[in-house]
């Protein structure tokens, strides 16, 4: 029992600290769960896939600072979005917004998918065709190598 608690202990040790100090806390507990919920959206710019609720990088603190301000300031949550969308470009976002300059990036990846099962579908058919164009003999040679 006592190495289950060494490993309780060890994977608490282990679980991600959240990069959020005790000073960018807001006050008001709903504005600070906006702040958060806001934050997990953003991508930090230095960290890349990280968002800025996660990043200790000091870019990533002045954004959540800057959310929270906005928010203290009356903004909507909207607002703060396309404020640091307007002032760091779409790609502060973690996840992009459906337009006609990202729809590609919407809808490649199910395209792909299905050229692929097309692919597959075709490659799979001519082997089925191929194999049953044999005669008796190459048939019998296959089966004997198998």
């Amino acid at each position: 029992m006592n190495w289950l608690r060494t490993l309780l202990f060890a994977l608490l040790l282990a679980a991600p600290v959240a990069a959020l100090s005790p000073d960018e806390v807001l006050p008001d507990p709903v504005l600070e769960q906006r702040a958060r919920d806001i934050s997990a959206g953003l991508r930090c710019l230095v960290c890349q896939n990280q968002s800025i609720d996660d990043s200790d990088a000091d870019l990533a603190k002045d954004l959540r600072v800057l959310v929270r301000e906005r928010l203290v300031a009356g903004d909507s949550d909207e607002a703060v979005r396309q404020f640091l969308v307007d002032r760091y470009g779409e790609y502060v976002l973690l996840n992009p917004r459906v337009a006609g300059h990202t729809i590609l990036l919407w809808i490649a990846a199910p395209m792909l998918l299905i050229a692929g099962l097309g692919t597959l579908f075709v490659v799979g058919r001519r082997r089925r065709v191929v194999e049953s164009g044999l005669s008796a003999e190459e048939q019998a040679a296959l089966d004997e190598l198998r």
